[in-house]
């Protein structure tokens, strides 16, 4: 991700990220209050996790409610909250069972764990290799930030962990050559890992057709497709799932972010077929705790009764036409938009003498508040229950902001 320029923090907090120059105190739905009382358009939403908006009445009624029970107890003994969410998530995706974590990047370690165990088990693998793909995130940790396929985020932390290729997004002819590489003298491949919609490498949707084909490659060697639907999940884009967006089922797949609603959790849900894992081959102290599962499980409810996938495929929709007005009206330097559901980018055009960056600063002159995806891609990731008025504005305070950098 693009970072915004460094501005003065506290010497106590350690000085990995860069800030903007603005201290959040309070919000309501898709609205934030700075410290100076001045009111912003969210379309941040804690980067796609706040699914349903800041200080939502159901998420504190069940939350006060789960702080009077429990709040974390350990994985040494059940936990109906868990067993519940757990039992959601399968009745309402491909998956057959569920493990439970903190976040995305430790959802990945998890999926990419199984992947080599499953490598070593079905395929008789001795050194387990993953294929993903360039412009990917995984993760900042060790083993998910060496399977993203960003140099960038590799700098410094060398050597990356092993067994990871990479082939161009989308680009199937790609992908058949690297594994026919790989395979040529046996099995090599236990996975491929790899994102139905790319957010941090600039909000690059998949082409349905290519992975399809990966599906059928996969099939064929008993190798595992595993989605990363760390940002997509829990119906960014429209449907619950971005796998349902590519007519493909996937083996296992990642989640976080908007899982939680803005608390922390993640999970590894997978199919029958792919669950080698037992006791003692993985854990988390924190994962599926109460708190944590009580959070999802009002994430879940809220979608369901608030028919929230129609309200993100008509605001979406809604975005989208907006965005492709601004093409329109600003054809010197915007190319295009891209995206599905209310997970959406708006591209500069290369060389064009404008970053995202510059998009995202005057966006938040106008009180808007947008993030990079990328240097030259803006995206716009609001809560789940954003409204038509709402998204309007979003799209005049963004034109404003674009005629600030023109």
């Amino acid at each position: 991700m693009v970072e915004p320029e460094p501005v003065p923090s506290s010497d106590a907090v350690m000085g990995t990220y860069n800030r903007f120059a603005l201290s959040l105190q309070r919000g309501k739905g898709c609205w934030v209050w700075d410290e100076r009382s001045r009111r912003h358009l969210d379309a941040v939403a804690g980067i796609a996790t706040c699914t349903l908006g800041h200080s939502n009445r159901a998420m504190r009624k069940a939350l006060t409610g789960q702080l009077r029970k429990l709040q974390h107890v350990s994985n040494l003994y059940r936990i109906p909250e868990q067993e519940a969410l757990a039992k959601w998530l399968v009745n309402n995706s491909c998956a057959d069972s569920v493990f439970f974590c903190n976040s995305g990047a430790e959802a990945n370690e998890a999926a990419i764990k199984l992947a080599r165990k499953h490598g070593h088990l079905r395929r008789g693998i001795e050194r387990p290799v993953i294929i993903t793909a360039s412009a990917s995130f995984h993760g900042r940790t060790l083993a998910a930030v060496s399977a993203t396929g960003q140099p960038r985020y590799h700098q410094g932390f060398e050597p990356m962990v092993e067994g990871f290729e990479f082939f161009r997004y989308n680009d199937l002819a790609d992908f058949e050559q690297l594994l026919e590489r790989l395979e040529q003298n046996g099995p090599r491949v236990a996975a491929v890992l790899i994102e139905p919609l790319q957010g941090e490498g600039g909000v690059n949707p998949s082409d349905p057709s290519v992975m399809q084909a990966i599906r059928e490659h996969c099939d064929q060697r008993n190798i595992l497709l595993i989605f990363d639907e760390v940002q997509v999940g829990m119906g960014r884009t429209g449907t619950l799932w971005g796998y349902e967006q590519l007519g493909v089922q996937p083996d296992a797949l990642t989640l976080a972010k908007g899982l939680g609603g803005g608390h922390a959790v993640g999970a590894l849900m997978v199919r029958h077929n792919a669950d080698v894992f037992e006791p003692g081959d993985h854990a988390s102290t924190f994962g599926g705790n109460p708190f944590a599962c009580q959070a999802c499980l009002t994430v879940a409810s809220e979608i369901e009764k608030r028919n929230l996938l129609r309200n993100v495929r008509e605001r979406g929709a809604q975005l989208r036409a907006g965005l492709n007005r601004l093409v329109q009206h600003f054809p010197d330097f915007l190319e295009g938009s891209r995206g599905w559901g209310l997970l959406q980018g708006l591209v500069l055009k290369q060389d064009c003498g404008i970053t995202a960056m510059d998009v995202v600063k005057a966006a938040l002159e106008e009180q808007l508040l947008v993030v990079p995806a990328g240097a030259q891609v803006v995206r716009m990731v609001p809560a789940l229950v954003i409204n038509a008025r709402e998204i309007q504005a979003l799209l005049t305070r963004l034109e404003r902001a674009l005629n600030r950098v023109s």
